[in-house]
């Protein structure tokens, strides 16, 4: 396998994957569930939904669930991405997120956005990394 190599993006199954974890979000105080699935360097598909808490503050978005379930799989890095909400729109992962991503993200990700895909670059900019950390 050559460094460059990068398997096809399944996008139509990455779409299907969020729409099943959207479907399982608990979203009680909002009414608004998102889903969310990405593709992993090593061929696995990981997804999430959000998980609201009365105490909004607690409130888990379905960004988080998938990099605890990229995390608690082996780890690795993200090469696509995709969410959705409830009308299986394409959404925008909020700021938080896409911080949170980044940190786990392939140099290479895309991620599948309301206006076409987009590099995890132009989707978050001058991100914040641990390369930024003095330790």
């Amino acid at each position: 396998m050559t460094e460059d190599w990068r398997p096809e993006i399944p996008w139509r199954r990455l779409r299907e994957l969020a729409l099943e974890a959207m479907s399982r979000a608990y979203a009680p105080y909002s009414g608004y569930p998102v889903g969310a699935a990405a593709l992993v360097d090593d061929g696995r598909l990981v997804s999430g939904c959000n998980v609201e808490n009365a105490g909004y503050g607690v409130t888990l978005c379905a960004e988080c669930g998938l990099v605890s379930e990229l995390v608690r799989g082996g780890g690795g890095k993200l090469l696509a991405f995709v969410c959705v909400n409830a009308d299986a729109e394409t959404i925008v992962p909020c700021g938080r997120c896409r911080q949170l991503l980044a940190e786990h993200a392939d140099p290479a990700m895309v991620l599948d956005m309301p206006g076409g895909l987009m590099p995890m670059a132009e989707a978050l900019p001058f991100a914040f990394g641990p390369g930024d950390l003095n330790i």
